[in-house]
């Protein structure tokens, strides 16, 4: 089977794939300048504040958090390191079994990721906003949009 070297069709897996990761791309570089000016914060510590302000008891096993954040396991440990150096959350033992470890959001924590909400949710509404008018991504803003 010969393989073509032309421009993939428009409509294909793999345009409409690299249409999403473009948007991403976009979208995650203007949230993460926006929380680290604004509030001092990267992306994923307000994900993962998110996560554990969201979560019953404040707190989520290490491993689960780092499934909702998409990190493994190491990685996820120093994002909570970064969250107990701030002061927004700490490791917990899991009293029923000592090799759990859980993160658990404190106060502060809690604050600090109300106040970023807004935040959050304005400039991801403006960062789609100026994409649904590009003409190769607005189709891709305006699926996502639509219940």
């Amino acid at each position: 089977m010969a393989t073509s070297t032309r421009a993939l069709p428009r409509t294909s897996d793999h345009a409409a794939w690299s249409h999403v990761l473009a948007l991403h791309a976009y979208v995650e570089r203007e949230l993460g300048a926006a929380l680290q000016r604004r509030h001092a914060i990267g992306l994923s510590e307000f994900r993962s504040l998110e996560h554990l302000h969201g979560s019953e008891n404040s707190e989520l096993r290490m491993q689960d958090l780092a499934e909702k954040v998409g990190l493994n396991q190491s990685s996820v440990t120093r994002l909570v390191g970064r969250l107990e150096t701030a002061g927004f959350a700490y490791k917990d033992l899991c009293p029923s079994d000592r090799r759990g470890v859980y993160a658990v959001i404190t106060d502060e924590g809690r604050r600090r990721y109300e106040a970023a909400r807004a935040t959050y949710a304005e400039v991801l509404s403006s960062a789609l906003d100026t994409l649904a008018a590009d003409p190769e991504l607005g189709p891709t803003v305006h699926s996502l949009r639509t219940p």
